[in-house]
């Protein structure tokens, strides 16, 4: 089993995301999806390497979607799987990767 953490970027995407649907729909709906994004992020401890290799972005970064308006980056190493982005509303995946 792999260890899923968050990146201090993807934290800080949630809580943007977090406050964004609080102030225009509700906490609870806020809190609803939020959660949902993250236990999504946590099943990749069972299955790592789901979703699309994105190496054209970054070397080992891969990506997946969650109900078509927000996309996940994530990295895996040593039983470990990095959340790195937290991408909502169609935000430019390869300009957050940009050094």
């Amino acid at each position: 089993m792999y260890r899923v953490v968050f990146a201090p970027e993807a934290e800080r995407q949630l809580v943007d995301l977090y406050k964004q649907l609080a102030a225009v729909a509700s906490t609870e709906v806020a809190d609803a999806f939020v959660g949902a994004i993250i236990e999504s992020c946590e099943s990749l401890r069972t299955i790592p390497m789901r979703g699309t290799l994105r190496e054209d972005i970054r070397p080992g970064l891969h990506t997946f979607g969650f109900r078509k308006w927000v996309m996940i980056a994530f990295e895996v190493s040593r039983k470990r799987v990095t959340i790195l982005g937290v991408f909502y509303g169609g935000r430019d995946l390869p300009s957050a990767f940009e050094e």
